[in-house]
């Protein structure tokens, strides 16, 4: 199928991609001696794999990072469960090590090409998908273009858009438009994400929700929890989740303020990025406390006073661990990080100001006082000290969030009911 014509800002974009195809081995290779990537998966970033395409329709879904693929991982199961075979792909080494804990058994997972024609020519010419499902707002110009080609119906799931993304679409307006005419549809989060999407050119838009609501609360292996259990007993622990550079000095000076009131005190900072943890480590001893990393050590001692979790995917256990938490991202200008899965398991969440990335959820968190806003340490310090020693304030403040999240679900069904007609479609071809 002949694709339709693009803008000159896509073409150029087209042209320089293609052009920059010769210099991807020496990027790569850089992002391999950063720790970015995975060496001996590496051939997929360019289109190519040692894994065959199973017969039968396909159902490619795409997530960018962490947060999209753990949203589309309910979605995922739904769809093998009426007979599709999936494609997951995402682009991040963390997020492939989340696919390979916590995706369906059968699911194939794949690192997604750069976006340079050849290489998504390649990738598309092997696994031939029948449907692209595309998490929040992974519309790169030359897969869009290829997909468009060969007559792939693409929806765009958990659409999200935020203002100043839809600012900067809007320098680009026939950009914009000529790439969201690709997307058959867009099911989009909330009304504003939706008026967006249509603003921008988008024929088709759907306001579903936010499939992150109706994620499950993020597992947690029972031997390794009732083992770290073991070793804290009976200490109150603050948890900082997904910290970025920044606030992990913020919390240090929390919990030395903490330290007066609760001299048992146990925290455990989890950062973003686990490879940071050696330099958390280091800001912790530099202000005078004794820190582990769990890398070095699966159980903290009786005398750390900052555990820090330089491991993946195991929020999950640290969330049944702490009374209360600190999501990142929040006190400096990143936009927050998810508080659903915290919310889920009942630990209080504190948040800082900067957090328009979950803007909605944090905001109905807020308003039915199942989140509180902090600005600083001595805020940290404070509302930790009630959430870890005031059993009403905790369960309370759990129950509200809880409430909130519930209230928000449905975001799944909605989507599958959705995408059922190219299910459908799908299956006639098939026959």
């Amino acid at each position: 199928m002949k694709g339709r014509p693009l803008p000159v800002p896509l073409r150029i974009y087209r042209g320089a991609a293609a052009a920059a195809t010769l210099l991807a081995p020496a990027w790569l290779n850089y992002r391999i001696s950063k720790g970015k990537e995975d060496p001996a998966r590496i051939g997929e970033r360019r289109g190519f794999t040692k894994v065959e395409r199973p017969r039968g329709p396909m159902i490619w879904v795409h997530g960018a990072s962490v947060g999209e693929i753990v949203s589309v991982l309910p979605l995922v199961e739904r769809l093998m469960g009426r007979g599709f075979a999936i494609l997951l792909t995402s682009g991040t080494l963390t997020s492939s090590r989340i696919a390979a804990r916590r995706a369906p058994r059968g699911v194939i997972h794949q690192f997604v090409p750069l976006d340079a024609p050849a290489f998504v020519r390649r990738f598309l010419d092997h696994w031939k998908p029948d449907l692209a499902l595309l998490a929040e707002s992974e519309l790169w110009p030359n897969l869009m273009t290829e997909l468009d080609r060969r007559g792939t119906s693409v929806v765009l799931v958990n659409g999200r858009l935020s203002l100043r993304s839809s600012e900067r679409w809007k320098r680009l307006p026939k950009s914009a438009r000529a790439l969201l005419s690709r997307v058959d549809l867009c099911l989009a989060q909330t009304q504003d994400d939706g008026a967006r999407f249509k603003a921008l050119g988008a024929p088709r838009v759907e306001v579903v929700g936010n499939l992150k609501f109706d994620v499950p609360a993020p597992p947690a292996d029972g031997a390794t929890l009732a083992r770290l259990q073991t070793a804290i007993a009976y200490r109150p622990v603050l948890l900082g989740a997904s910290t970025h550079p920044g606030e992990d000095e913020v919390l240090i000076e929390a919990h030395k303020q903490l330290r007066n009131e609760l001299p048992d005190l146990l925290t455990i900072i989890a950062p973003r990025h686990p490879e940071r943890g050696a330099d958390v480590h280091a800001l912790a001893q530099g202000a005078g406390l004794t820190a582990v990393q769990r890398s070095r050590a699966p159980l903290p001692p009786a005398d750390t006073d900052i555990y820090v979790a330089d491991t993946i995917g195991e929020l999950g256990l640290f969330y049944r661990l702490a009374g209360v938490a600190f999501l990142g991202g929040s006190l400096v200008r990143h936009g927050g990080q998810n508080p659903i899965e915290a919310a889920k398991i009942g630990t209080v969440v504190l948040h800082g100001p900067h957090i328009w990335n979950f803007g909605a959820v944090y905001g109905r968190l807020d308003a039915e006082r199942g989140a509180i806003p902090v600005a600083d340490a001595a805020d940290i310090a404070r509302f930790a000290f009630a959430s870890l020693t005031d059993p009403e304030f905790q369960e309370d403040t759990a129950h509200a969030a809880r409430r909130a999240v519930d209230l928000l679900g449905g975001a799944l069904e909605r989507t599958l009911n959705a995408v059922d007609p190219y299910l459908l479609q799908i299956r006639l071809e098939g026959k």
